[in-house]
């Protein structure tokens, strides 16, 4: 959306509201006016860096920069962090905690990129047209039921999803990031839900 548009906030078009969940791009549209990027302060200027003062998702999470910085650094530390489990598998579980919470938005961020980290992009839509209870392999199947169980509310998580990633493998510390993935997107998710909605951007 243009910063020459007096305001962001408005209504989505009923046309243009997703049919469900997808891996094509969406826009956001938000329910509270972001800050303008040319008005950002010492704070927030560096936080809206590169593409992420373009949305109005950022900005708008700028006008409490303390949310702002922790919602950063989460990603930061949690997605990109090389020790542990693989980065597609960290986005696989933001995705399965997306698609458990009903996030549109950021299930279409997230399945894009465990479809290009993975190279499983038709095992990734499966996962987007059937829910959560798609069976998929054994490796993947592990990781979906334990987060979709990490991720309720309350969380059913066991320790016999735990055991059922141990026997395939999974250390600790990759445990531990499944977790941290899981956990950070059910915040972010409802951060989501709750400031805007999606929708299918203008053709042209």
């Amino acid at each position: 959306m243009s910063e020459n548009l007096a305001s962001e906030v408005r209504s989505v078009d009923t046309a243009r509201r997703p049919a469900g969940f997808t891996q094509a791009q969406l826009d956001w549209v938000p329910w509270v006016e972001p800050i303008k990027l040319a008005e950002a302060d010492e704070r927030q200027a560096p936080l809206l860096a590169g593409d992420r003062g373009v949305g109005p998702y950022f900005r708008l999470l700028a006008r409490n920069v303390n949310v702002l910085e922790h919602r950063s650094g989460n990603d930061k530390e949690i997605f990109y962090g090389r020790a542990g489990v693989g980065r597609a598998e960290r986005e696989l579980a933001a995705t399965v905690t997306s698609r458990h919470n009903g996030c549109e938005y950021c299930a279409s961020v997230h399945s894009r990129f465990t479809s290009a980290l993975s190279k499983r992009e038709a095992d990734v839509q499966r996962l987007l047209d059937a829910g959560n209870s798609v069976r998929i392999d054994e490796r993947w199947d592990a990781i979906i039921d334990f987060v979709d169980a990490l991720a309720a509310n309350p969380p059913r998580a066991e320790r016999s999803h735990i055991d059922r990633l141990r026997e395939l493998g999974f250390t600790g510390s990759e445990i531990h990031d499944l977790v941290l993935s899981t956990a950070s997107f059910s915040w972010a998710n409802r951060l989501m839900l709750t400031l805007g909605e999606p929708e299918v951007p203008a053709a042209g």
